[in-house]
């Protein structure tokens, strides 16, 4: 050992040498900036927080008119001559059917009942859905009925966009990307959440299509490949009030070489 050499015994108060003592100052101030810079690049990195609610912790009892126009939705009236159709979602990754079915076998046919449920909202960028958790807080009205929504077909229409899982993208996915949230997505629908189109211009989000197949049935596990990849669908498109619904046939999906926006 050269004379100038430190010798460090760990049990041996103050053997700690000037030098030693320089390097792991050096070094620990090193650390500290990577890891401060680090963490700026990422929080810039990151896609903003978006307004999306929700309400996990809390419940809600809609009151409407039951239809499914495929998926079941509630119509609600939300001031005079303005109504709003809310989607209704079972709990998790399922769509609401299971917790409609003992109701279902007391109505036989519900469309155009009236229905009060208690449940999670969700809501953003005008769209409103309600997650179910007890059949038992799902009530037929005796002796109500309501009108359900009326469709107008618009046109043959081809749009630009990415299919998503509206329970995630409109309440819990506050951001979201990468292939995580994608596979998030997949499982969704395949658990019979309805897709969505989101459609965009110039990467933002202009307008939303619930899918259906070309005889307006509920569409999920054939639609499982494109969602979340920028894709050009083609198909007939409806509007029902606050929503719109597109008819498309899965084969005309054309998927874009794009990165996606969304995920």
């Amino acid at each position: 050992m050269k004379k100038n050499d430190e010798f460090y015994v760990s049990y041996i108060h103050g053997s700690l040498g000037y030098k030693t003592k320089r390097t792991l100052k050096r070094f620990a101030l090193s650390a500290i900036m990577v890891i401060i810079v680090a963490a700026v690049v990422f929080s810039f990195s990151q896609k903003p927080f978006k307004n999306a609610t929700f309400e996990l912790l809390s419940d809600t009892k809609i009151t409407g008119t039951y239809h499914e126009n495929p998926y079941p939705m509630l119509r609600v009236q939300v001031a005079k001559n303005t109504f709003k159709n809310i989607l209704l979602l079972g709990f998790g990754k399922s769509s609401a059917n299971p917790f409609l079915e003992q109701i279902k076998k007391e109505a036989k046919d519900l469309n155009g009942k009236t229905l009060s449920i208690e449940g999670n909202l969700i809501y953003y960028n005008g769209k409103t859905l309600i997650q179910i958790t007890d059949e038992e807080k799902v009530t037929l009205i005796p002796n109500s009925t309501g009108i359900p929504p009326k469709k107008t077909s618009i046109t043959n229409m081809t749009l630009e966009g990415e299919i998503i899982d509206p329970k995630c993208y409109f309440g819990v996915m506050k951001p979201g990307k990468g292939k995580i949230h994608r596979s998030c997505a997949v499982r969704c629908i395949s658990g019979g959440v309805p897709p969505v189109l989101a459609t965009t211009d110039n990467n933002n989000i202009s307008e939303y299509y619930l899918l259906t197949d070309l005889k307006g049935h509920p569409i999920n596990n054939d639609i499982l490949p494109y969602i979340g990849k920028p894709s050009k669908i083609k198909g007939t498109v409806e509007k029902m009030e606050d929503w719109y619904i597109m008819k498309i046939n899965v084969s005309d999906i054309l998927a874009l070489n794009k990165k996606s926006s969304i995920y």
